[in-house]
């Protein structure tokens, strides 16, 4: 039984949107908003500890500006910050600001090409995934993909596997015949509670962490060819 889907993490794996992308977002957002938050690059690496934009600016609030949490009105500003945040994230790929991370291109091409089945699972949301899909990849590219798991598409985010088992549903498949490709520890843990094999590539934030677990460890996916992966995977074509 050969390897019959990859699904992949969008943000750090697909391309380094995190420090590049999404960072500089929340602080035209905030700013925007008349708050004093700036979010700066080692402060940012720390908050990607907790998965969820809106999630990530109330753990922030709640050690930085409690005050702000306070306020009746608290969820909701949260809301229109993150809608704010992902407007300005969009213009920011749109402009063509954030390519694709190295062998990220070519392998989705392969695999696509190869019968391969694609698919994604990321708690960025939805329009950030078809918009850095169709702008860096090919116009097409969401088409590729079967399953696009974003957001606030399950309540749990990850480390939780809810994510993942929503992918899994939809693909019709069992974890042990899919592979995640992942470049964090939170998203090693939750594809590993969901039962798939993993591959990791290591993003700007995430070099150092704990990868036990994994089935191997790159620092990016230049050198990795289809074959690779499926020499690698634990389900060997029979």
């Amino acid at each position: 039984m050969a390897l019959q889907a990859l699904i992949f993490d969008v943000d750090g794996t697909l391309a380094d949107t995190e420090r590049d992308g999404h960072r500089p977002a929340f602080n035209a957002a905030f700013a925007e908003a008349g708050l004093a938050w700036l979010w700066d690059v080692p402060l940012y690496g720390e908050l990607l500890a907790v998965t969820g934009g809106k999630e990530r600016m109330r753990y922030y609030a709640e050690r930085h500006d409690p005050a702000f949490l306070a306020s009746p009105d608290a969820d909701r500003r949260i809301k229109e910050l993150h809608a704010a945040k992902t407007r300005h994230y969009q213009a920011i790929l749109e402009a063509g600001r954030i390519p694709l991370r190295p062998g990220v291109a070519r392998l989705i091409r392969e695999a696509h090409a190869s019968g391969v089945r694609l698919a994604v699972a990321t708690t960025t949301a939805p329009e950030n995934v078809t918009t850095l899909l169709t702008t860096v990849l090919a116009p097409d590219a969401v088409d590729w993909f079967e399953a696009i798991g974003a957001g606030d598409i399950v309540p749990a985010k990850k480390p939780a596997p809810d994510i993942y088992r929503w992918v899994l549903e939809r693909l019709h498949l069992p974890a042990s015949a899919c592979l995640a490709i992942e470049d964090s520890a939170i998203g090693l843990r939750a594809a590993l509670a969901a039962g798939l094999p993993t591959l990791v590539s290591t993003s700007v934030y995430t070099v150092g962490e704990d990868f036990s677990g994994a089935l191997a460890v790159r620092a990016d996916l230049a050198d990795v060819r289809l074959a690779d992966l499926e020499l690698i995977h634990p389900i060997k074509t029979s």
